[in-house]
């Protein structure tokens, strides 16, 4: 399937808009599986559903011309990314940034982080991230927003898998650091 994948997406980069019409329904169910677990992570309040995290970030997708896909990594990457983008503008939207820390798991690893995981708080750790470190930020967004297993995210970011796992370790001693610092400053 990647094979068709990849060829689709560069298709879709020559403007091929029957290139996109194929893409559109064998990205899909990837596409809402990566939404529910994002979804999965937000606290009870929000409202967006699976479909519409999805639709949102074709939206971006779309109008994002002068991207050129390289490959299926490199699009699930992005759309991931874009979801996490709808998620974070939508919490903003919601002003809902909560001060009481405690330790959320971050796919089995614990995270300072503010009750249910505010997305906003992660957000802007997370920019603060790629200025110092972009790759271990690429690995946490991947893996954690996208669901993506090491050797996925290897693939994706062209490096071994090794180097994933050192990143992951890297951003996650990070984020803890960062995370705890901003939730004393917050209390």
């Amino acid at each position: 399937m990647e094979v068709t994948i990849t060829a689709l997406l560069q298709g879709w980069n020559r403007g091929d808009a029957e290139a996109l019409e194929q893409l559109a329904p064998i990205v899909q169910t990837e596409l809402r599986g990566i939404a529910r677990h994002l979804l999965n992570g937000e606290r009870a309040g929000n409202l967006l559903q699976p479909t519409e995290l999805v639709h949102d970030a074709y939206l971006r997708l779309l109008g994002w011309p002068s991207v050129r896909w390289q490959n299926r990594a490199h699009f699930f990457a992005t759309a991931a990314r874009m979801m996490r983008r709808s998620l974070v503008d939508a919490a903003r939207a919601r002003h809902s940034i909560k001060r009481d820390a405690e330790l959320v798991p971050l796919d089995g690893h614990d995270v300072a982080a503010a009750k249910s995981l505010d997305l906003v708080i992660l957000n802007d750790a997370l920019d603060s991230l790629a200025t110092e470190c972009p790759r271990a930020a690429q690995v946490i967004e991947l893996r954690f927003f996208g669901g993506f297993t090491n050797e996925e995210a290897a693939e994706a970011l062209a490096v071994s898998v090794r180097t994933v796992i050192n990143d992951w370790n890297t951003a996650r001693a990070w984020l803890y650091r960062e995370l705890s610092r901003r939730a004393s400053y917050a209390r």
